[in-house]
């Protein structure tokens, strides 16, 4: 490692378009997550060829997607499933 570097001629980030497009629509956060959980998500990532904090990200926007099962809905899938059975 050089004791200093050159920085004259170096681009903040923002000024590069590619970055900028990249972070379109994003937020910077900081969040505590345990170890374990952590540790699976880089384990998963590297396994899928991808970086973990996109795993994240897709994880908690399939999270998002999914409905709860309400009452109704309960009801309506064991009268299809009885109905079935008959």
């Amino acid at each position: 490692m050089k004791p200093e570097y050159d920085m004259k001629n170096a681009y903040r980030a923002t000024e590069i378009e590619h970055l900028n497009r990249l972070r379109a629509g994003k937020t910077r956060i900081t969040i505590m997550l345990d170890d374990d959980v952590l540790n699976a998500f880089r384990r998963k990532a590297d396994e899928q060829g991808m970086g973990y904090q996109t795993l994240i990200n897709l994880a908690l926007r399939d999270h998002l997607g999914r409905q709860p099962l309400d009452e109704e809905a309960l009801r309506r899938v064991l009268r299809e499933e009885l109905n079935r059975a008959a």
